[in-house]
């Protein structure tokens, strides 16, 4: 058994090495879908990650009349945080909006010489309301149109349905391009396999008409072609893996600059779902390599 198995392994070591340019070649299409399916995966993350910050980002605020008692400023907090739509009602009171104000335009000149000019508080208490799940919001909003209260100013409910959806159909348009790309990919990769084997059936039909001679079973002649795929299977996710985590690394700063105060990391997304990730991709790989392996062997070695 022993000696079958080097025997096997050796012989597809032989074929790899006597074909050696069809080998790169056929490892560098299963880099390129492999690429292809990565970079679908980061962008497919990088949109749920923008979806869920702006989903984060969703409140609707009602401000009040300037000289409203903190009393009565409470009791209606106390009356929306009983609404069932509601997560967290949150007082901004007329100090902090004006200190979150001078915050804000703390390098406009302009704007604090203005305000300091004004010689008092121009700002109104406030109260954000943040809904318990974004797909309520719509009828949280109609509750507070008609929520009545004297000491309410104005209503400002800010909607973000219409980033959502623009979001959701760059998302979609990219994973109907990604998906087209990567059926071109295996479907090249299931050729170039197919004719790598071909090919290395050719060169060795002289060996196989000796094996088929001496008795040698259907299972020794196909398996030095599967161990070939493994081979290509195995060379290109590890190759993939040593080139798309510098990429990653790479993106990283830039994605952290564009979701300032989000916790948005590719790098360790890819590191903990590490096995999943790549996991399933060598045996996807290692599936079409091995179909495409046994067609070709069960076609042109007529085994």
């Amino acid at each position: 058994m022993l000696l079958s198995l080097y025997r096997i392994i050796k012989f597809s070591f032989q074929d790899i090495a006597r074909n050696v340019w069809l080998s790169l070649a056929t490892i560098t299409i299963l880099l390129l879908a492999l690429f292809s399916i990565n970079t679908l995966l980061t962008v497919r993350m990088i949109s749920d990650s923008a979806t869920t910050a702006v989903k984060e980002k969703i409140d609707i605020s009602l401000y009040l009349k300037s000289e409203t008692p903190e009393a009565d400023i409470l009791a209606l907090k106390d009356r929306i945080s009983g609404m069932e739509r509601v997560r967290e009602v949150v007082y901004v009171s007329k100090q902090s909006a004006l200190e979150s104000f001078r915050e804000k335009y703390k390098n406009n000149q302009a704007v604090l010489s203005a305000l300091k000019e004004l010689g008092r508080n121009p700002l109104s208490p406030s109260l954000t309301i943040i809904p318990a799940s974004f797909e309520e919001s719509a009828l949280l909003i109609n509750e507070l149109r008609v929520l009545d209260s004297p000491i309410i100013e104005s209503r400002d409910f800010t909607d973000n349905t219409s980033i959502l959806g623009k979001i959701g159909a760059i998302t979609k348009r990219i994973n109907e391009a990604g998906l087209f790309m990567i059926s071109i990919f295996i479907l090249t990769s299931l050729l170039v396999v197919y004719n790598a084997i071909r090919v290395a059936i050719y060169t060795h039909r002289q060996e196989i008409e000796i094996m088929r001679l001496v008795g040698a079973s259907n299972f020794f002649i196909y398996m030095p072609y599967v161990f070939s795929a493994f081979i290509y299977s195995l060379l290109s996710v590890l190759i993939i893996i040593a080139l798309f985590y510098p990429f990653l690394t790479l993106l990283q700063p830039y994605l952290e600059v564009f979701f300032t105060g989000y916790n948005v990391n590719i790098v360790s997304y890819f590191l903990s779902n590490f096995w999943a990730i790549f996991g399933l991709q060598f045996l996807a790989i290692l599936a079409i390599n091995i179909l495409a392996s046994l067609a070709a062997v069960r076609k042109y070695a007529r085994v």
